[in-house]
């Protein structure tokens, strides 16, 4: 029987964000009204108008744990949401004005991949939060016809209505809309017809692996030109169509570092928001005579290399951070550096020095 990984407790608890805080009511309703909720999503889609700029927001869903005296039919707990505040079109003052208010309260927006470091059920909500506002705003436009499209179900689809009943100007906003039309029907579009309506938010496969030499004593590792020095990470890579995620593990080993791999076996996963990605991580390992790392497949990679497993247990103790962040206490300069506890790449390194793959078949580790 394998453990399933700890979950990490947050490196930074004290660091302040947008998510960590409530919003008021107050704060927001210059900009979604008093209730956005209060048409039917038919009534919506009926009275579309893209003059005007809906601020998207995103019902995520219900913490049944906390009672908040919420209630809907047999539901209870306490909601939450996500609000995208970008200044655009004609909501472009309410937002900049929200904005500033939030940073006079000392308030503001960290960057996306610094919540790694939050605790685990807030990064949840971020990463659903992030993946849906993302991909809402990369698609305003109807992959059938191009009309502009409207966004529905709490943020969770979006639909290309019949009618537009607002004369659109042209705007070099990105996300915003046009057409010649003004209060009548729009062209025919096929996504209206057969079973085909809707647009739902994609989710793109990636494969990241902890690799392992034939022998089972050391670790494949690569690093980017854009890190920090010392800063190691496991190999990634897109799942391509029709492949399998074992043949992805190892057509990106081989593409990556040039190594060959021989067995490959899923161990976790984990949503990575930019934008979109499902990351599915892998333990695999070289056949005899795979080893050779060879970086001219893939210009992807600086520098890649075979580390012990005694250099990677001690980097996991003392080298581990953010990227742009101080290593562990302990820490010597020039030691190898590794992702943080709260990265699917450490959990797939500690899974390995660990011994993972012993004992999970009674054949050869090949």
């Amino acid at each position: 029987m394998v453990s399933q990984p700890e979950v990490p407790e947050p490196a930074h608890a004290d660091v302040d964000s947008m998510l960590s805080r409530k919003f008021g009511k107050e704060d927001v309703q210059p900009l979604i009204g008093e209730n956005p909720y209060s048409k039917s999503e038919e009534q919506l889609i009926a009275d579309y108008d893209s003059s005007v700029t809906v601020p998207q927001l995103l019902f995520l869903g219900l913490d049944e744990s906390k009672d908040s005296g919420f209630q809907y039919k047999i539901y209870r707990g306490s909601p939450y949401f996500a609000l995208d505040v970008t200044p655009k079109g004609t909501i472009n003052a309410k937002a900049e004005s929200l904005i500033e208010q939030m940073k006079a309260r000392g308030l503001q927006f960290a960057e996306g991949r610094m919540h790694t470091s939050l605790p685990a059920p807030e990064a949840a909500m971020y990463a659903q939060a992030r993946a849906l506002l993302d991909w809402n705003a990369r698609n305003p436009f109807c992959a059938g016809c191009g009309q502009p499209t409207l966004s529905i179900n709490a943020g969770m689809k979006r639909t290309c209505p019949p009618k537009d009943m607002g004369k659109l100007a042209q705007t070099s906003v990105i996300g915003s809309t046009t057409s010649d039309l003004a209060s009548a029907d729009r062209p025919d579009c096929v996504t209206r017809k057969g079973i085909s309506n809707l647009c739902f938010p994609r989710t793109d496969p990636t494969v990241i692996m902890a690799v392992l030499s034939a022998d089972g004593k050391r670790v494949l590792l690569g690093r980017q030109k854009r890190w920090p020095p010392y800063w190691f990470s496991t190999l990634a890579g897109f799942v391509e169509p029709a492949e399998s995620v074992e043949e992805a593990v190892r057509r990106e080993v081989w593409e990556e570092s040039g190594c060959k791999l021989g067995r490959v076996i899923i161990h976790s996963t984990q949503p990575w928001p930019y934008p979109a990605n499902l990351m599915i991580g892998a333990i695999a390992q070289c056949i005899p005579g795979g080893e050779e790392i060879m970086l001219k497949h893939d210009p992807e990679l600086e520098h890649a290399k075979w580390v012990t497993l005694a250099e990677v247990k001690e980097a996991l103790v003392v080298g581990t951070s953010g990227l742009g962040e101080e290593a562990g206490e302990g820490y010597q300069e020039g030691g190898l550096r590794l992702p943080p506890r709260t990265a699917i790449a450490n959990q797939l390194l500690t899974a390995v020095t660990g011994g993972f793959l012993d004992g999970i078949d009674e054949g050869p580790r090949i």
